[in-house]
């Protein structure tokens, strides 16, 4: 017995793993960002957020990290997946169990020869323990044990993922909540202009300084800045409640600390698309799913070599439960035992093709997440460049349209131009004004988006901020 155990223990050790050794494939990447920008600092790996230098966000991303639903449902896929590995690498051990019991029984007397000295009815007790072990010589255990451990790992990336989406979703929907603020206060003292206004026109219609058609105009003007209003309440309710989900919260109202004028401007974070590959939970895991399914062409092949288990009990067995362990009662087998396959009808050649496919598939994956995640970045860094440009823009398009609006009231006022010229200028500033708001919100956001987009080692910061429950 000692002998066949340390057999197979040497052929254990030394035996052969089925199947390919997983290698990380080559991946193609560019050299640098297209649009990377020259002011751009290594602050990747910091709590950015912070930098808005709001307390109330710091709060909003410090509760979500703690009560967000999405977060805990991830922790809950990682013990999952941790309870798997378990399950699938315990037949690397020996199964040691135990058994007992008891019988007592009477055979029929009635035509049947009683042999003399064997009482009836008979009773006999037993304890046993046994032990079984396949031996893993070709590696299929160890294969599954490797795709588990890669599917644990990528359980815990997927986790990662989600903190990463959190903590960009909820700054993001923070600054465009204080973006509509802004539109919102904007509208709102536009209204207030466009009411005097109504309130002038008609005085001066009561004393036939000016016609109807121009009052009508002037609350023609009122109404279009009033519809306007109720959108935004709108926009900025259904932006709460998201906001509040991202929380674990019911929906309801948000907190507001700074505005969005007082909010300080994150530094762009730097990085090689080489960081890329390292930093985003995505990529790895999907090269986790890799692994996971290239060790599944191990398992799968080591079904054309036989299974060897070997088995043992060891116990007691006596009639008289007072005698049940003492040395005569004393009883033991071991025995080896192999099984493989002759002829399956493609069953096994059928389980090897389904693992090289799913390790296909898995490869391509790998390779359209990391061609998706540079394309993320470069998207975030041009949006912000480009947004730079047309906030540039639309500030002199204000100056411009508040001149107008100036210069038309003074035309007005002097006779030298109707009042239609004045409500053209209006039209034209008020939409602007709201853009202008509206753009500044978006550069933010897409300096959100680009640190989102990089990953980095903040995801770690975040990470120690979450409760696992």
């Amino acid at each position: 017995m000692r002998w066949i155990i340390v057999a197979a223990l040497a052929l254990l050790v030394t035996g052969c793993m089925a199947g390919p050794d997983y290698v990380r494939p080559h991946a193609d990447m560019p050299e640098a960002f297209r649009y990377e920008e020259k002011e751009a600092r290594d602050t990747a790996n910091t709590a950015w957020w912070k930098q808005f230098q709001d307390p109330v966000l710091d709060a909003l991303i410090a509760e979500a990290l703690t009560s967000n639903k999405n977060i805990k449902i991830a922790a809950a896929n990682v013990e999952q997946a941790a309870g798997v590995l378990l399950q699938v690498r315990s037949p690397l051990f020996p199964q040691i169990g135990y058994s007992g019991g008891g019988t007592k029984e009477r055979a029929s007397e009635s035509g049947a020869v009683q042999l003399s000295g064997v009482p009836n009815p008979q009773t006999s007790y037993q304890a046993l323990a046994s032990a079984s072990w396949e031996v893993d010589l070709w590696g299929r255990i160890r294969r599954f044990t490797e795709a588990a451990r890669a599917n644990l790992l990528a359980s815990e990336e997927a986790r990662r993922g989600v903190i990463l989406s959190l903590v960009g979703s909820v700054a993001g929907s923070y600054v465009q909540l204080l973006g509509l603020d802004e539109q919102l206060n904007i509208s709102k003292r536009t209204l207030e202009t466009y009411a005097e206004s109504v309130r002038l026109f008609e005085l001066q219609f009561r004393y036939g300084q000016v016609s109807q058609m121009n009052v009508e105009q002037a609350r023609s003007q009122y109404e279009t800045a009033a519809a306007a209003i109720p959108l935004i309440e709108s926009q900025i309710a259904q932006t709460e409640n998201a906001l509040s989900v991202l929380l674990g919260r019911n929906p309801g109202p948000i907190p507001r600390g700074k505005t969005l004028n007082e909010l300080m401007t994150p530094a762009v974070p730097a990085g090689l698309p080489s960081d890329i590959l390292e930093n985003r939970p995505d990529i790895r895991q999907a090269e986790q799913n890799l692994i996971a399914a290239n060790a599944q062409i191990g398992a799968a092949k080591a079904l054309y070599y036989p299974t060897i288990s070997l088995t043992g009990t060891l116990g007691f067995a006596s009639a008289d439960l007072a005698n049940l362990f003492k040395g005569p009662a004393r009883l033991w087998s071991y025995a080896g035992s192999f099984a493989g396959p002759i002829f399956t009808g493609g069953s096994v050649s059928g389980q090897v093709k389904e693992a090289e496919a799913g390790k296909k598939a898995a490869l391509l994956g790998y390779e359209l997440a990391i061609q998706s995640a540079f394309a993320d970045v470069e998207n975030a860094l041009v949006a912000r460049r480009k947004l730079i440009d047309q906030i540039q823009a639309q500030e002199r398009l204000v100056k411009a349209n508040s001149e107008y609006v100036r210069l038309a009231r003074l035309q007005y006022n002097g006779g030298y131009s109707p009042y239609s010229t004045v409500l053209q200028a209006e039209q034209q500033l008020f939409p602007s004004e709201l853009n202008y708001a509206q753009y500044r919100a978006s550069l933010f956001i897409s300096l959100v988006k680009i640190y989102k987009a990089m990953g980095g080692g903040w995801v770690s910061l975040a990470e120690s901020a979450t409760v696992k429950k």
